[in-house]
């Protein structure tokens, strides 16, 4: 079995449940070729056509990233970061090319597939009511390309916009992950 784990991640919460979703799939099936692709590394002609396509990325403004919101919540950032540098606080730093393309432009490019193809979304959220979330967001444009859902739209939560992630997400990622084969 072929899957492929294609991320968003702005603050690092979302690649670590990647991570942990490609650790459950390798338990549960130790003869799968599990790869975890950042979304500015996604190239269709890279993904192919794998067994199981897995789709994840942050919650903005109640849905997937755009463009703008990725550019407010980094302007944002930085007001964040220099508070926190005069209080003497840790902070938890954008990653590498969180500016660059998001799951929302991505999945514009992903070729339609015929069935037979497997897939699951997955996001990254802070736990409020009003909070919403990208993951049946992304589900349903993967529907929309043909994919078969594997599992139910799936949110994890972080403590604060920029993480860390709950205590006993990455192991209910993983878990879900396990489930997915």
């Amino acid at each position: 079995m072929r899957v492929v784990i294609v991320y968003e991640s702005l603050f690092g919460n979302t690649r670590e449940v990647a991570e942990a979703i490609a650790e459950g799939v390798q338990e549960a099936d130790k003869a799968a070729e599990v790869e975890c692709v950042r979304v500015d590394a996604a190239d269709p002609g890279r993904i192919g056509s794998p067994d199981l396509l897995v789709v994840g990325g942050p919650t903005h403004m109640r849905g997937m990233t755009s463009g703008m919101s990725r550019k407010m919540g980094l302007q944002e950032d930085k007001k964040e970061a220099a508070k926190e540098a005069e209080e003497g606080r840790p902070h938890r730093a954008p990653e590498e090319g969180a500016e660059g393309p998001g799951v929302r432009g991505w999945l514009h490019k992903v070729p339609k597939t015929h069935g037979g193809t497997h897939a699951a979304a997955f996001d990254t959220r802070v736990e409020s009511r009003m909070a919403g979330g990208a993951a049946k967001s992304i589900a349903h444009k993967l529907r929309d390309r043909g994919y078969q859902m594997a599992a139910e739209p799936e949110g994890f939560i972080v403590d604060d916009l920029n993480g860390p992630l709950r205590a006993g997400e990455r192991e209910r990622a993983k878990a879900w992950g396990t489930a997915l084969t």
